[in-house]
């Protein structure tokens, strides 16, 4: 039934779990809509048979609807609209919650490609290489314009904004292509910024990688370079943009928060509240370090939009991520918040 409808609707392939989910919504909405506008169609004609004026003399006749009748027709529209609405928003908090053993690739937009970014290495691009049946977290930011990573068999879009990163994750069930496509546009040669991503079965995708790692040709997946690990990379950035010189690796106090452990913290800030130090604060702190201040420390930080390219920014962030508390059995979000005195 799923397929039968699918292709009575002129929908794409079901190319991700989530794909499939809305398209079931999707499902529900129409024949329920098509139900509806049958059964309005069907009620308006009898009645303009049953009650149509015979003579000229004819009266209109009084029509009274019983009580429970006006219930049913508030009663039944309202209800179904409150199951979709409770349906999306089951949906919008699943999709939105990135499993916790998600695999992380970076996706850098620019006129008019799509570099994509493993932590590990290596990059490729416009073609996105990921296990079949694992999930995949999507880190998307921009070189230049908002662009829109699109694929339609994943029924999946979210814009990818200079200066900040946004995320999205998937999971491709079995091996195939799917087309990625930029949704908004972005310049001149807009409608050929297309991309692929090759689901792989997991044995095949670990070969790959741990090719592409080693620097070997792979015919069939053309478009990688050189790899690179991104918290070597981020390591060298720290270095050169003088990160080191306000945050530590090691723990102790600075000018700034320290670095160890940051990740998956909760940090206060000034002025009461509190943020998660995931990857959207981390690239806003680089860009506008005085939207969120962490209580405690002076806001000294200069921002460094313009400054750190994409790749750069992503580079740190995963260098901030490999730095996990030293002593066992403790996790990032158990490190204690550091907060120097009279500074």
């Amino acid at each position: 039934m799923n397929e039968l409808l699918r292709r009575l609707f002129f929908l794409p392939e079901q190319g991700s779990t989530f794909a499939v989910k809305v398209d079931h919504l999707h499902f529900v909405l129409l024949l329920t809509t098509l139900a509806v506008a049958v059964g309005i169609g069907a009620v308006g004609l009898f009645f303009l048979v049953r009650y149509r004026r015979r003579t000229a003399s004819d009266a209109t006749p009084r029509v009274v609807a019983a009580p429970w009748m006006e219930g049913l027709f508030i009663g039944v529209p309202l209800s179904l609209f409150l199951l979709w609405f409770v349906l999306g928003f089951q949906q919008f908090v699943w999709v939105m919650s990135p499993p916790q053993d998600s695999l992380d690739v970076y996706v850098t937009g620019k006129q008019w490609m799509w570099k994509f970014t493993y932590p590990g290495g290596p990059s490729a691009i416009d073609t996105l290489v990921v296990p079949a049946g694992r999930p995949v977290r999507l880190l998307l930011t921009s070189r230049d314009v908002i662009h829109s990573f699109y694929v339609p068999d994943f029924r999946m879009k979210r814009d990818a904004v200079p200066g900040r990163y946004t995320d999205l994750w998937f999971e491709a069930p079995k091996p195939g292509r799917h087309q990625v496509l930029c949704a908004e546009y972005c310049g001149l040669d807009h409608s050929v910024m297309r991309g692929e991503v090759v689901v792989l079965p997991p044995a095949d995708f670990d070969a790959w990688q741990d090719a592409r790692r080693r620097n070997l040709p792979v015919a069939a997946l053309p478009g990688a370079r050189t790899p690179e690990s991104m918290a070597v990379r981020g390591e060298r950035v720290a270095a050169a943009q003088g990160c080191l010189q306000c945050h530590t690796v090691t723990g102790a106090p600075h000018i700034g928060p320290t670095w160890l452990g940051l990740y998956g913290r909760r940090e206060p800030l000034e002025g009461g509240g509190a943020v998660l130090a995931d990857e959207a604060y981390l690239t806003e702190s680089m860009m506008d370090p005085l939207a969120k201040v962490v209580a405690g420390y002076a806001p000294v930080m200069p921002g460094y939009h313009g400054r750190l390219s994409a790749e750069d920014s992503g580079a740190l962030v995963e260098f901030i991520k490999s730095l996990r508390p030293l002593r066992p059995g403790v996790t990032a979000a158990e490190e204690p918040v550091y907060v120097p005195t009279g500074r």
